[in-house]
């Protein structure tokens, strides 16, 4: 039996300002079924693409991407925010609609024409996952695709960060 996972997350109005509906995953987090289920239709998806490494972005994206690696036999590596990791790293630069922020790689996490999955929890406006997908192109590795467990339709990230296969299990509007 396949459980609707849409059913396990929490609609929190007005978070983290006034206006916005927060889509909060820590029900579905907390039900073992539900997050087993979440991870194997994410690795069901993508089980087939040769996967080397899997990359998320801190915090949340972390969750989904180990066991997800686990499950695809494959390696994990984080991606931080600047002064987080404690060896060499790859720095990628990029533009926010406030000001400008970093995201670092290991320069020894990702090598070049190595096959990976780019996971996280929520695809909103695209703008971490296309960075973490510019960094993964400046070290020469091959983007299999990006999966998230939920996908705000309505704000443009899968446009934004087209043309790779991206896969969400859950979809608003």
């Amino acid at each position: 039996m396949t459980l609707d996972l849409k059913s396990y997350i929490r609609d929190v109005p007005d978070f983290p300002k006034p206006g916005i509906v927060f889509r909060d995953i820590t029900p579905l987090l907390r039900d073992a079924a539900a997050f087993r289920e979440s991870i194997e239709r994410l690795a069901e998806h993508f089980e087939d693409r040769d996967v080397d490494i899997i990359v998320a972005a801190e915090a949340r994206g972390f969750i989904f991407a180990a066991p997800l690696a686990v499950k695809l036999n494959a390696g994990f590596v984080p991606i931080r925010k600047p002064g987080k990791l404690p060896f060499d790293t790859h720095a990628f630069h990029y533009e926010l609609e406030y000001g400008t922020d970093t995201l670092e790689m290991h320069i020894d996490g990702v090598n070049g024409g190595e096959r990976v999955l780019v996971v996280d929890d929520l695809l909103a406006t695209g703008g971490t996952v296309q960075t973490c997908c510019k960094l993964l192109e400046k070290v020469g590795a091959t983007i299999v695709g990006c999966a998230f467990l939920i996908s705000l339709d309505s704000l443009g990230g899968a446009e934004r960060i087209g043309p790779y296969d991206i896969f969400s299990l859950i979809h608003y509007d």
